[in-house]
């Protein structure tokens, strides 16, 4: 199977980021860059991997000379709803690595010193105690070894009741220095007319079928113009201190 083919499926299927989601494209960008840099390495993955069928979606964007591990850090709560987005990874293109281990995240039972890079994409917010998750990645790695975080700045409350918060670049820095990392390097995507987009969808969901799809035919439409707006208005002209990010990413080292 292609790794190629597995990333059209994800994006297609899972993440929507050419319809709906763009700023997912951070995330596939910046793990396709990771992977690039680090060869022969251990890689470690916290992920919620049980919403999908118990495999991790971005371990097969590693080749087989790196070590990769993959840490499911759900919990009971949502366990117990099942395998509920396992309908998304059901495309045969979708590479299915099974996660090796199911853990709570306040039981990861990782080697001290044993990772070269630990990997938690779209995880944060739903944990309750984001420092005793980053205190045992620092815990893991080895010296001089690398935490990667991507988190969305806009979302809905969603797998309620396992959502605990939004991180901006200034918190989750603050968070990361407390737990004993140095040199971070943060990104950014979207801005506020992606943001507007992203809440027209949510609110369509919120109207019977008859006004959800008249309604869709023109958010169909007017949406191809707001995703693009963001690349052509950069800057908020009012408000000079002020950015509507719809997403970041962080990497900060040991």
């Amino acid at each position: 199977m292609s790794i190629l083919n597995h990333e059209e499926a994800l994006k297609n299927k899972v993440f929507f980021t050419k319809k709906k989601w763009p700023h997912f494209n951070l995330l596939f960008n910046d793990i396709k860059n990771i992977a690039k840099s680090y060869k022969n390495k251990n890689i470690l993955f916290l992920e919620r991997t049980n919403l999908y069928g118990g495999i991790s979606l971005f371990s097969p964007f590693f080749s087989n000379n790196n070590q990769t591990t993959s840490v499911d850090c759900i919990t009971e709560k949502i366990l117990s709803r099942g395998f509920y987005n396992k309908k998304f990874v059901l495309d045969s293109n979708v590479i299915k690595i099974k996660s090796k281990f199911q853990f709570h995240y306040t039981n990861i039972k990782i080697k001290s010193n044993s990772a070269d890079v630990v990997i938690i994409p779209n995880l944060l917010h739903h944990v309750e105690f984001p420092e005793v998750i980053l205190k045992k990645s620092f815990s893991v790695l080895k010296k001089g070894g690398m935490i990667y975080i991507f988190e969305p700045l806009v979302r809905e409350l969603h797998q309620i009741p396992e959502d605990y918060g939004r991180f901006t670049p200034s918190r989750l820095k603050s968070i990361l220095l407390n737990a004993g990392f140095k040199k971070f390097v943060s990104r950014q995507i979207g801005g506020p007319f992606s943001c507007i987009s992203y809440y027209w969808d949510q609110a369509l969901q919120y109207l019977p079928n008859k006004k959800r799809d008249l309604y869709k035919k023109w958010f169909d439409k007017e949406n191809k113009k707001l995703l693009k707006y963001d690349s052509i208005y950069k800057k908020n002209l009012v408000r000079l201190n002020s950015e509507s990010p719809m997403a970041i990413s962080m990497r900060a080292f040991k």
